[in-house]
């Protein structure tokens, strides 16, 4: 797979997109990679926490939404992968799981 410049990802699905991360907001990140930034979406927090901060470089394998980038698998710079949800089909946490408020999981039906 080849590596896209955030400048021009909406032309893309199922990408890599490398870069620094500048803040971070539960498991929602800012992607520089010097052409642009990105919003990253790494499931919800109440799923599963993910602990990046800002300064580390990442590669996020995922897809370009309307709004954000949802993320499948992040690989920090030390070669430590992050799996987060499978590329097709429903995200695990859409399942009729339950957040800790015990609202259902967005796209249950």
């Amino acid at each position: 797979q080849a590596q896209v410049p955030i400048r021009e990802l909406q032309r893309y699905t199922g990408v890599l997109v490398a870069g620094r991360i500048t803040s971070v907001f539960g498991n929602k990140f800012i992607l520089d990679d010097g052409t642009g930034q990105l919003l990253v979406d790494a499931g919800p927090s109440w799923y599963r926490q993910i602990q990046l901060v800002p300064g580390e470089r990442v590669t996020v394998l995922g897809k370009y939404d309307d709004e954000d980038f949802d993320a499948y698998r992040i690989t920090r710079e030390n070669g430590e992968v992050i799996e987060i949800r499978p590329a097709s089909g429903p995200p695990p946490w859409a399942g009729g799981s339950r957040n800790p408020k015990g609202d259902r999981a967005p796209g249950f039906k």
